[in-house]
């Protein structure tokens, strides 16, 4: 036991003090929150000394595990330089490196790299500066949005107008500007009279026909490439992110590619765009960009957009800002997470391990009460056949004295586990998830 406290001690002190994010409080009343001390690795350890492998990479973040010990260093040393300095008016070394770093990564031409904190940031940003830059343009009627059925962009308003998840936006629906929504390509509807690839024109020629019409007061569309996170990782094929690009650009309308999930190795590529070959107008990114040490996310922009604000006129400039912008502690982590998949070959190794946990996943894409068993890059994805009305609370209770940490979507279980995880740790989430599902 630790001489830092109990899970007990914690527990009580966090209800009375802490309101946690995304959740019904009360639901802590017979589902106790989880104290955690420590983390090493993939694994989470509580003060009772109880641990759980980190199978959700700490709601996708946690990219290289926990307490990664070159993204500790470059941190530390940091830290003996410079802490912090407000973006306007100065720069520093992390926040100029990192940028020229993400625009030689990053697909295509994005060059100008505009700093936030965190996904929603960056999404509300991304909409600001097409809504600005078409205003910029003379063409200030161009300031709708469209998105894709039951996408998610974040929480704040503008990045909450944008989003097609009831639970998140239904409540909130009165603040909101009006978006509209068009037809996700998701695979699992497909079938040997549709395929994948058939699903996505069909849902790029709904988008053409609301386009064709309405292009002249479109500002952007705003997706997740490839996969739709909280929606229940829904997947879609390549090719209607190529039809998107094509017809973005002959409909004179912005590609915003949100890419705060899907980026940094996660779908097998650094960036999910780079497997359909697209370069977006604007790219967000967050989340894995720092490791899951520091709060950062970054919006690339285009030299088109870009060249849209600069000007004389001060208010002709993207008027948006956060007193932490491009904190240098935060870059720091993040060249840090660059060094790693360069020096590492962290792609191609994830590539190869990707093949061998799909194998061990057998037992799982084959099991009675699993349907549309699912899997691109680091992430796998699964719905579980189920009565039961609670069953992401139910399986997240189940998980914990099998020592896995699971969050499912409804009856959606996804592991997305840092890509630190060995074989063994795989089989293991495998065995225990599967001791649940047989239960379902």
């Amino acid at each position: 036991m630790s001489d830092r406290g109990t899970n007990a001690q914690w527990l009580r002190r966090s209800l009375a003090a802490v309101w946690h994010p995304c959740t019904q409080m009360k639901a802590h009343e017979s589902l106790p929150l989880v104290p955690v001390a420590r983390a090493h690795g993939t694994w989470l350890y509580d003060f009772d000394g109880n641990r759980y492998l980190d199978a959700v990479s700490s709601w996708w973040v946690n990219s290289f595990g926990h307490g990664h010990p070159a993204i500790k260093r470059a941190i530390t040393e940091q830290l003996d330089q410079l802490e912090h300095v407000m973006l306007a008016g100065f720069t520093h070394r992390p926040a100029v490196e990192l940028s020229e770093r993400l625009a030689a990564l990053a697909p295509g031409r994005l060059g100008h790299a505009f700093y936030a904190s965190d996904g929603a940031s960056a999404a509300e940003i991304a909409l600001k500066m097409s809504f600005h830059a078409w205003r910029n343009r003379g063409q200030p009627q161009k300031r709708d949005f469209v998105s894709l059925a039951g996408s998610y962009h974040g929480e704040t308003l503008g990045a909450l107008a944008v989003t097609d998840v009831a639970l998140f936006r239904d409540v909130y629906a009165p603040l909101l500007r009006c978006s509209v929504t068009v037809a996700c390509p998701d695979a699992r509807r497909a079938s040997r009279a549709r395929s994948a690839h058939e699903l996505a024109l069909e849902a790029a020629q709904g988008l053409e026909r609301h386009l064709r019409e309405h292009h002249a007061t479109t500002a952007a569309l705003i997706l997740e490439p490839l996969v739709q996170g909280a929606s229940g990782m829904v997947m879609y094929d390549a090719e209607y992110l190529r039809r998107t690009r094509e017809l973005c650009t002959r409909y004179d309308v912005h590609l915003i590619a949100d890419e705060i999930m899907t980026g940094f190795g996660r779908t097998g590529t650094l960036f999910a765009c780079e497997q359909a070959g697209v370069t977006p107008d604007l790219m967000c990114l967050s989340k894995g960009i720092t490791g899951g040490f520091l709060p950062l996310s970054c919006v690339l922009a285009s030299d088109d957009i870009y060249s849209a604000f600069y000007h004389d006129e001060t208010a002709r400039g993207f008027l948006h800002s956060h007193s932490y912008t491009g904190n240098p502690l935060a870059c720091a982590a993040a060249l840090a997470v660059l060094d790693l998949f360069h020096d590492e070959d962290v792609i191609a190794r994830n590539r190869d391990k990707a093949q061998r946990f799909t194998q061990l996943a057998e037992p799982l894409a084959t099991h009675r009460n699993v349907r549309d068993f699912r899997h691109l890059g680091m992430i796998w994805a699964f719905e579980v056949e189920s009565g039961r009305s609670d069953f992401a609370r139910w399986c997240f209770s189940e998980g914990l004295p099998r020592e896995i940490l699971l969050r499912p979507i409804g009856n959606t279980i996804y592991f997305m586990p840092p890509y630190v995880l060995t074989d063994a740790e795989f089989a293991l989430l495998v065995e225990r998830t599967l001791e649940i599902v047989e239960q379902a």
